[in-house]
């Protein structure tokens, strides 16, 4: 039963992923990854389907190995968040407290994104401890 509830969970996660391809403020990867995470405690072969995927395979692969997003997705997503809160504040919204809460939700949406670390910083990272460690043992 439990398998049955961990692949649902998984495939509606997949869909809400690719949803967010398309609606900006819904994001893909974070569904990516739990639909990973679920498919690895429910099937193997619909997380080997999923991560061997052209598209969402390098994301959940990138995630897993480095715990980072490349530089160039991160200001995409950064740009839509500011575009679309935006116009929702100053087309949509009417009231002042609306707006207000608009403005705090997309300054913690930037906040949240803005903590998770860049694959090229952390690559950097490593490259540099790589060399100090190397370097040490001459």
């Amino acid at each position: 039963m439990i398998r049955i509830l961990l692949i649902v969970a998984g495939t509606l996660c997949v869909g809400l992923g690719v949803l967010g391809i398309f609606l900006p403020l819904l994001p893909t990867t974070p569904f990516l990854l739990l639909a990973a995470a679920c498919y690895v405690r429910s099937s193997d072969r619909l997380y080997q389907k999923l991560i061997n995927h052209r598209v969402f395979g390098p994301l959940i692969l990138n995630w897993r190995e480095h715990r980072s997003i490349p530089r160039q997705s991160k200001l995409v997503a950064m740009g839509l968040i500011v575009v679309t809160f935006s116009i929702s504040i100053f087309v949509v919204m009417p009231h002042l407290y609306g707006k207000l809460a608009l403005g705090g939700m997309g300054i913690f949406g930037l906040f949240c994104l803005s903590r998770v670390p860049t694959t090229e910083a952390v690559l950097a990272r490593k490259q540099t401890e790589a060399e100090a460690g190397f370097s040490g043992e001459s």
